[in-house]
């Protein structure tokens, strides 16, 4: 830069450090060192944490930096005020704490759970002003854009004196996190369960890390992907079979990723008995990117699974990937190693089937997780749950899907990801999936957002499974075509009752819509005996008792 005599003006070109310096010094009387006691921390954030800062709180899906989160939810409103909380997981009730208290003003985030409901009243309140529900990869890539944490609070399971973090398999976001907020001149303040002289293997280096406090108590990990085999019904082993021999085995898909839920749990059960008995072992469900979920446990030890690459961990599964190594991602210290950017683009580029469950879905096959009263946040679904159009390399099921998709055989050669969302027609207290309108829309109409909460659009979804059958989206040649095959599954709801039967009879006869009979199956089949393992504890016995079950699954 230089005015017009060519001179160069004058600017201040390091005002990020200067703040990080000052930011430091004031916090200079409350550290040793790197060390900070867990008495001191409320003061520490109020020294390092300005009005309007942008902070990252860990938060993610499974683990949480709880000790921090409460402590930032003490400090003084009047020091620390109008944050900016840019993170993926807001599922502690101490995240909203943050926004109660008027510590913090203006949300970004990927991911609510269990905190959905709160977060739509605080919304409605009028005490969060709302960036974007964004995806994970969206949310981690504006952290090097636009979103860049002044803070990042993040969680290890321990640490050495020179700030170095060990997080064992549970990595998750903390790379990405630190990375962003350190060479950014952020301050990251990490919260530990161990100081301990050398750290099994470091994950974050300990020059990008400026204080350690060990917690009072171990940080909590939430069991978010494990089911009870005990709880899987038989409509969901009669939607599995379809999945397989309608959708995984006429595609010969080998590279795939599962959602959260019942219905995808059933898939992996049946896997080593159904699946075993159309004799697929090796054709299909080999590679995954995946958390690793117990009820895979039978498909590993019967040599179904090949390899698993996990976003995250799951309690009670350390010792069993430290055991297979084959399958896993493990490290030189023999724990697995997980990382959500890692396994989300590899969730987007590498694998060729995404399936998973939603709330809701519309006549476009539009689906989403939000209701009313619900701001359940998306996750990596729409990561997953994407046609992406940079992909570049080619497989049998991604350029079978392709053809389909585009119906002349005439045109230019392009692959299409195969997406899939897998549900009941009637959900939970008999309320119906398929909608004529998401209610999300109506949500987005009361809070007055640019754009309404969907989680996966229509255009990306290649095929729908209920109990009637399989939609098959791809061979769709109109809009109500589509219409007509999403009416066609969609049972006794309102929007299934509305189906013109005619037309649906045709979609039939082309084999756009599959009925379980259609594909040789008799729901009667559909039953328990198909589970491979039918309870946790007979997942301990497949596991020859690797598997360690949390407390609460434990029912004997």
């Amino acid at each position: 830069m230089s005015n017009r005599s060519g001179s160069p003006t004058q600017r201040t070109w390091d005002r990020t450090r200067q703040s990080r310096e000052a930011r430091l010094a004031a916090a200079s009387a409350y550290a040793r060192g790197k060390l900070v006691a867990a008495d001191n921390v409320t003061k520490l954030l109020e020294a390092v944490v300005r009005p309007g800062d942008r902070v990252c709180l860990e938060g993610d899906n499974q683990k949480q930096a709880d000790f921090l989160a409460a402590s930032l939810a003490a400090v003084d409103p009047k020091i620390v005020n109008d944050l900016h909380i840019v993170q993926s997981g807001v599922v502690l009730a101490e995240h909203l704490d943050l926004f109660e208290a008027g510590v913090a003003k203006r949300l970004d985030f990927s991911y609510s759970g269990p905190q959905g409901g709160a977060i739509a009243r605080a919304l409605k309140a009028g005490k969060i002003e709302l960036g974007a529900v964004h995806t994970y990869l969206e949310l981690f890539s504006r952290y090097f854009v636009d979103l860049t944490p002044h803070v990042a609070l993040t969680v290890a399971r321990c640490a050495d004196r020179d700030g170095n973090l060990y997080m064992g398999p549970n990595t998750e976001d903390s790379p990405v996190v630190v990375e962003a907020t350190a060479f950014k001149q952020g301050i990251v303040i990490a919260q530990v369960n161990e100081l301990v002289d050398r750290v099994p293997r470091v994950d974050v280096p300990g020059d990008r890390v400026d204080f350690v406090i060990v917690a009072p108590e171990p940080f909590y990990i939430e069991p978010l992907f494990t089911r009870d085999p005990a709880q899987i019904t038989e409509t969901q082993i009669l939607g599995a079979m379809l999945a397989i021999k309608g959708i995984y085995a006429p595609y010969g898909v080998k590279r795939l990723n599962h959602g959260i839920g019942f219905n995808t749990a059933a898939i992996e059960l049946i896997l080593p008995t159904f699946a075993e008995r159309l004799g697929l072992k090796g054709k299909i469900a080999t590679h995954f990117a995946l958390n690793p979920h117990p009820t895979l446990i039978p498909a590993i030890e019967s040599g179904w699974v090949e390899q698993i690459h996990s976003f995250g961990s799951e309690v009670g599964m350390d010792d069993y990937m430290r055991a297979r190594p084959d399958v896993f991602f493990t490290g030189r210290d023999g724990s697995m190693g997980s990382n959500r950017m890692y396994c989300q683009s590899a969730g987007l580029y590498a694998t060729d089937l995404f399936i998973g469950s939603t709330l809701q879905i519309d006549l476009a096959g539009n689906s989403s997780t939000f209701t009313k009263d619900r701001v359940a946040g998306f996750g990596g679904a729409p990561n997953m749950g994407s046609d992406p159009h940079g992909r570049r390399h080619a497989s049998d099921p991604w350029l079978q899907a392709g053809r389909e998709a585009a119906g002349d055989t005439k045109a230019l050669p392009r692959g299409r990801k195969l997406v899939v969302q897998i549900v009941e027609t009637f959900g939970d207290k008999l309320s119906p999936t398929f909608v004529e309108e998401l209610d999300s829309l109506a949500l987005a109409r009361s809070l007055d957002l640019p754009l309404p909460p969907v989680m996966i659009y229509g255009d990306d979804v290649s095929h729908i499974i209920t109990e009637e059958g399989i939609a098959n989206l791809l061979l769709c040649r109109t809009p109500l075509e589509r219409e007509q095959a999403i009416r066609g599954i969609a049972g006794y709801t309102d929007v299934g009752r509305a189906r013109d039967k005619r037309m649906v009879e045709e979609l039939r006869a082309r084999k756009v819509i599959q009925r379980p009979e259609d594909l040789g199956i008799d729901p009667l089949d559909a039953n328990r005996s198909l589970l491979a393992a039918r309870s946790i504890k007979e997942l301990m016995h497949w596991s020859g008792n690797l598997y360690d079950p949390p407390a609460k699954f434990r029912n004997w």
